[in-house]
């Protein structure tokens, strides 16, 4: 079969319209015209057996010279071939059936003609089909067949219905191995029992041999034509067009199976329905997501023969299809395509030749080009905004015309469509972090803040910067834009990338590689993959918090534990060095982390502990923001917080960050439930709450230092 099948894929071409007129194609004229033909020579034969019984045909009783007639065997295939070819007056009949059947072998270009080139069809089943779909087509024909069997309840296809019509004898048609019964093109069904099994066509078989073609009941709802698109001008359209032609082309019948891998929206259903109208062919997307895993075989068996009979290439979806194997007893269309998301891989098929083809992503100038051919509104949008929009979120096409098609008109509706719709991707892995921080509410040394504006800087020039060939050659790795951010807790590590993603205008997600970290084999590189693969088209940066959990110093091998335990490791090193993104690694223990990972990371920055300028700023700040008034310089404003005493607090007590500001949290809680305002003894009070947590409170030789009281 398979390699008449390649000579129909290259070679056979066929009237797919369809005759809406009264008249049948005459191909069908012919079958139906043989079958009666044949029956008129059975019928003539069976009147003849009859007629020496006595009795007239159709008999409910058994009787005495019915039974003569079975002993004798009087209505043998041999007895019954050799009156017909001594019966003069059928000769002319007989002249006509062959003369019929020649025209019949000799039609190579009929749908009937096609069906049997395409599942290797050849003389009984061919036999049994015709009977099938003529009774199909002409309703009137069960009263024949009811009568040539002798019997007012079997007005239905049998198998010796068939022997006997056709001339088979008692040998034995449509074996197990047929292709009627490997391609379900005939139903089988029990009628009663003592009953023959009855045979019956697919109507999805009946009506494409009269040109009507649709999708089989089967694929409704999980099946449909992909719309041809215009292409993208790096879409290898010509390369896999040529490559399909040279395995399919050839005497061997090659089998096709092409890989799109790439994030939803990047045009790989487009791209193989355009290389499938290069062949000639439509594209049927098939999600098989949508098949109940009990009708796998079945429903792959039925797309397979809607794709040979209506000369369509499929493209299957879906995770489902990547864990469900192609029974092997079913030979495949020509032409597959398989849509992958990053990461992803089929199993291999006996027979099928595999490619994978990596969706190109989109430049800057295809992306504006794309931006204003959707939205053309975006053609009065702010240059600068909307070449920020632009650059820095590495859309799919499929993305921004489904911003698009929410009839958005301004540049902040598009900005807030476009994160909207990546934040559901990393599933439970992964938070989003509200970023409402700015540059300025960082208080950091000089040399981190200079640090953290190049990491900035870089983050926004990358994308073009990489759009340049030379650049891509002499860097073929380590694209992507890392920092490690380390330092004791609260001294500003994640505001910082607060601050930088806000100023990207992007979503930050947290990765607590804690939570990650699986004591399952293989589960731990199994969750980062999925992170990162989907991560790596969402334009987000990412913040790996507590990155020593698994990017620790590598241990000496004394278990399986261990071994595995530095596998995750080397696969973790290997993945954030392939990834293409924005990703922060926190760390509250720099040392723990191996150095053969920190030596690939080109942005480390230490967070120090604030100085006691750092303090007095973020005392000062924070106060001032959350009562809304100034800090009092002079002891005449009793009822109000001393700079002095400020001065003073900063100088005396090192706090982090994070604790100056949950200390000023608890203080303005305090003072509200005193409806007071705030003043020193609630500050003193926020401060004890937080030197609480590290197992102290402030000491009265301190509290004396402060120069301040408790009233």
């Amino acid at each position: 079969m398979s390699t008449q099948s390649s000579k129909l894929f290259n070679e056979v071409e066929y009237d797919s319209t369809h005759d809406t007129g009264l008249q049948l194609d005459p191909s069908v004229e012919r079958m139906l015209q043989r079958i009666r033909l044949k029956a008129r020579c059975r019928v003539a034969w069976l009147r003849k057996l009859w007629s020496e019984e006595e009795q007239p045909a159709g008999h409910t009783l058994v009787s005495h010279a019915e039974i003569e007639t079975v002993l004798a065997d009087r209505d043998s295939p041999q007895a019954e071939a050799k009156w017909l070819a001594e019966n003069d007056q059928l000769a002319d009949l007989l002249a006509e059936l062959n003369q019929l059947e020649q025209v019949i072998d000799d039609d190579k270009s009929s749908r009937w003609s096609m069906l049997c080139q395409i599942f290797s069809i050849e003389s009984d089943d061919a036999d049994l089909l015709q009977a099938c779909i003529g009774m199909q087509i002409d309703p009137t024909l069960s009263r024949l067949y009811a009568y040539l069997q002798d019997h007012p309840a079997r007005g239905f296809v049998t198998e010796d219905l068939v022997r006997r019509l056709f001339g088979y004898g008692r040998n034995s048609i449509c074996h197990s191995e047929s292709p009627l019964r490997l391609w379900n093109l005939v139903r089988e069904k029990e009628v009663a029992a003592g009953e023959p099994t009855l045979f019956a066509v697919d109507p999805i078989v009946s009506d494409w041999v009269m040109g009507n073609s649709t999708l089989d009941p089967l694929l409704v709802g999980k099946a449909v034509i992909r719309e041809l698109l215009k292409p993208l001008l790096d879409w290898p359209v010509k390369e896999a067009v040529y490559l399909i032609k040279r395995h399919v082309t050839n005497e061997s019948g090659g089998r096709v199976r092409i890989a799109f891998s790439g994030p939803p929206g990047s045009g790989r259903h487009t791209l193989a329905a355009m290389i499938a109208s290069q062949l000639g062919m439509t594209l049927l997307a098939i999600d098989s997501d949508r098949i109940e895993p009990a009708m796998w075989q079945q429903t792959y068996l039925h797309a397979q023969r809607q794709a040979f009979l209506d000369r369509t290439a499929l493209c299957w979806s879906g995770a489902s299809s990547l864990d469900r194997s192609w029974p092997r007893q079913i030979i495949p269309f020509p032409v597959q395509f398989v849509v992958l998301e990053p990461g992803q891989s089929i199993p291999v098929h006996e027979g099928v030749i595999d490619h994978r083809i990596e969706m190109p992503s989109l430049g800057i100038d295809e992306r504006r080009m794309l931006w204003k051919h959707y939205i053309p509104e975006s053609t009065t949008w702010s240059v600068t905004e909307f070449e920020t929009l632009v650059s820095q979120h590495q859309l799919t096409v499929g993305e921004i015309a489904s911003v698009a098609s929410k009839q958005i008109n301004t540049l902040n509706e598009a900005e807030f469509c476009v994160r909207e719709s990546a934040r559901y991707r990393l599933g439970d892995l992964a938070q989003r972090v509200d970023c409402p921080f700015s540059w300025n509410d960082l208080v950091l040394p000089g040399r981190v803040d200079e640090t953290l504006r190049d990491f900035l800087f870089e983050a926004r020039d990358r994308t073009a910067f990489w759009e340049h060939e030379t650049a891509r050659r002499l860097f073929p790795q380590g694209r992507g834009l890392m920092a490690l951010f380390s330092g004791a807790s609260g001294t500003g590590k994640t505001m910082s990338a607060q601050v930088i993603a806000a100023e990207l205008g992007l979503d930050l997600f947290r990765i607590d590689l804690a939570a990650v970290v699986s004591k399952y084999v293989g589960e731990t590189s199994k969750n980062l993959e999925r992170i990162l693969s989907r991560a790596q088209h969402m334009d987000v940066v990412l913040l790996f918090d507590e990155a020593d959990a698994l990017l620790g110093k590598r241990t000496e091998i004394k278990d399986a534990h261990d071994r595995f335990a530095n596998t995750d490791t080397n696969y973790l090193l290997q993945a954030l060095e392939d990834y293409q993104g924005i990703a922060i690694l926190s760390t509250n223990r720099k040392n723990n982390i191996d150095e053969a990972f920190i030596r690939r990371i080109r942005y480390v920055v230490e967070f120090p502990r604030p100085d006691t300028t750092q303090r007095l700023i973020l005392w000062l700040r924070l106060i001032g923001e959350l009562t809304g008034e100034a800090i009092a310089t002079t002891k005449a404003d009793n009822d109000r917080i001393l700079l002095q005493d400020i001065k003073a607090m900063a100088n005396t007590i090192e706090l982090t960050g994070a604790q100056i500001k949950y200390a000023v949290l608890a203080a303005m809680f305090a003072a509200r439930r005193e409806s007071e305002k705030l003043s020193m003894k609630h500050l003193l009070r926020g401060i004890d709450r937080e030197l609480m947590k590290e197992g102290r409170v402030l000491t009265e030789r301190e509290r004396a230092r402060l120069n301040t009281y408790e009233s």
